[in-house]
């Protein structure tokens, strides 16, 4: 299997001239030459730092280029990097920093802005992520002395005979991930770059890109799906990456797409369904226009239209539309299907690497998840794993070492014969299609002893009018939905509304999954960086 340091020292020297960061909206715009000269100058930092092999490498800021830079020359001096979320509370970046063992720690200005450096003592340097000058050392470090190192080293200036990664490491440590945290504390995930590399081979021969290509990064640098097919996938094969550095708005976010028309969009459900609830279901719902949707020959310009509307919200040249994260919700997959949109749902987690499952949107089986990846063994833990639940265990050459510091949490993650337990329930059908059910730890056992996925059933709910998001829980036996709504309905007419929600839902239910009540919430639930929703705080 090829080191995906591999791809990206042949990427570089062929593409010395050719773009590969750009900092959306900001300043900085780096070809692949300047890329490999950046990661060579913060490799002589570390050195100077006196860090060694094994060493850890903290990175605590919004996604930018220069987070990415940093990542590669932590990796290409066999240092470990640490990859920790901005919008973790500063008591939770403390903790972890702690925990993580690291040395550096290198913080984004919004970071800057809330934490107290004095309380990381095991720190010995902090540099800014902006500009990755010193802003605090236990060092006697002069910026300039690495400048005047580096034309001393290359005094006819780093070119591409220059460039030469490690390649020989391919089971050593190459990234703690602290998860994001949807079901509790968060724990360190162990990555090894034959992790990385898996992930990395398979992106590159089942969806191979060049630097024709661009892409819009916008989920987070230090989340693994972002990680890696937002930038490391991408820069295997040259293409240009744009991070969106300033907060992440709709009206932002639709106008990068615009810009940028970025031939892959990886997505979380959240961002396709609001599209949907605000541009495409208003539309397609009228009356007239709702009994010609399924007339046949006169649906077919419709449906073009409809098409056409939703690729040039994604840019206009987009060829996959790639979701994750959570189940999209039926109606919008059961639309996107019907104008033969080029979508697909994979399915992946942090321990992972990130990916478990991926098909080609023109295979995709709908309401899977794809079927398990390249180099990596899938099954159900059932006695009839077509038609029964049960977890699912993977295997391969993505899965993680162990959790950082916590061999109970190893232990209980893993099967006595090495499988990895997924926490997630599901079957898998005779071509190998995977179909997800819920969380492990979420089900509810029902009275009769009937298995209760609460996803399913926010799902349905989700597709009622005046529902923007929802969450059930199981109080004493008796089925409740939580639900946030639109702004747009308010008083007599919300509750009006609601009651209407709950007889309809109910028609949809099995009689021991029925929702008993709608319990309005008044803010949106609180989520995790990749907008999953975070179940444990709500009861």
């Amino acid at each position: 299997m090829r080191h995906y340091f591999d791809y990206l020292e042949k990427t570089i020297k062929s593409n010395w001239n050719g773009m590969a960061v750009s900092d959306y909206g900001g300043t900085i715009n780096y070809t692949y030459g300047q890329l490999a000269q950046k990661v060579e100058w913060l490799g002589m930092l570390f050195d100077k730092l006196g860090l060694e092999p094994g060493d850890k490498v903290g990175i605590c800021g919004r996604n930018c280029s220069n987070w990415g830079i940093v990542y590669l020359a932590v990796a290409s001096r066999k240092l470990v990097a640490v990859s920790l979320l901005p919008d973790y509370t500063c008591e939770s970046i403390y903790e972890l920093v702690h925990h993580s063992d690291s040395k550096v720690l290198f913080v984004g200005p919004w970071v800057r802005g809330r934490v107290d450096l004095s309380q990381m003592p095991d720190i010995d340097t902090f540099v800014a992520l902006a500009d990755f000058s010193i802003l605090q050392s236990k060092h006697d470090i002069d910026l300039s002395e690495i400048d005047k190192a580096f034309s001393e080293k290359y005094p006819n200036g780093y070119g591409k005979e220059d460039v030469s990664f490690p390649k020989d490491n391919m089971d050593d440590l190459a990234l703690i991930n602290y998860t994001s945290g949807s079901t509790g504390n968060p724990k360190g995930v162990m990555v090894t770059h034959r992790n990385l590399s898996s992930n990395v081979v398979f992106g590159q021969d089942r969806i191979p890109n060049d630097p024709s290509k661009s892409i819009v990064s916008m989920l987070p640098m230090a989340h693994m799906f972002g990680l890696m097919f937002e930038f490391l996938y991408q820069l295997a094969g040259g293409t240009h990456v744009y991070f969106i550095v300033k907060s992440l708005t709709p009206s932002l976010l639709m106008q990068a797409f615009k810009d940028v028309k970025p031939y892959m969009i990886l997505t979380v459900p959240l961002l396709v369904e609001k599209i949907f609830k605000k541009q495409i279901f208003p539309a397609i719902q009228k009356p007239l226009v709702k009994a010609l949707w399924y007339t046949p020959l006169v649906n077919i310009p419709i449906r073009k239209k409809v098409y056409k509307q939703l690729m040039q919200a994604f840019g206009g040249r987009l060829e996959i539309l790639i979701i994750g994260g959570a189940a999209l919700n039926e109606d919008v997959e059961r639309c996107m299907r019907q104008i033969k949109f080029p979508y697909t749902v994979g399915y992946g987690m942090t321990e992972c690497a990130p990916l478990v499952c991926y098909e080609h949107w023109s295979k995709y089986a709908f309401r899977s998840c794809g079927k398990g990846i390249d180099r990596l063994e899938i099954k159900v833990d059932s006695p009839d794993p077509r038609k029964v639940e049960g977890e699912l265990l993977v295997r391969g050459e993505n899965v993680m070492r162990g959790y950082y510091k916590n061999l109970q949490a190893t232990d209980d993650a893993f099967t006595e014969d090495g499988w990895l337990r997924t926490g997630d329930m599901g079957v898998i059908d005779s071509k190998g299609n995977v179909f997800l059910r819920g969380r492990c730890k979420n089900m509810i056992l029902g009275p009769s002893g009937q298995n209760i996925y609460p996803e399913e059933m926010e799902d349905k709910i989700n597709s009622m009018p005046g529902v923007v998001e929802s969450v059930v829980v199981d109080r004493k036996g008796r089925m409740v939905a939580l639900v946030f709504p639109e702004e747009n309905v308010k008083g007599d007419d919300l509750k009006k509304l609601m009651r209407a929600n709950l007889v309809t839902v109910n028609k949809m239910l099995p009689i021991y999954s029925q929702i008993s009540e709608i319990e309005l919430v008044e803010k949106e639930f609180e989520k995790t960086p990749k907008r999953s929703i975070k179940r444990f705080l709500y009861k």
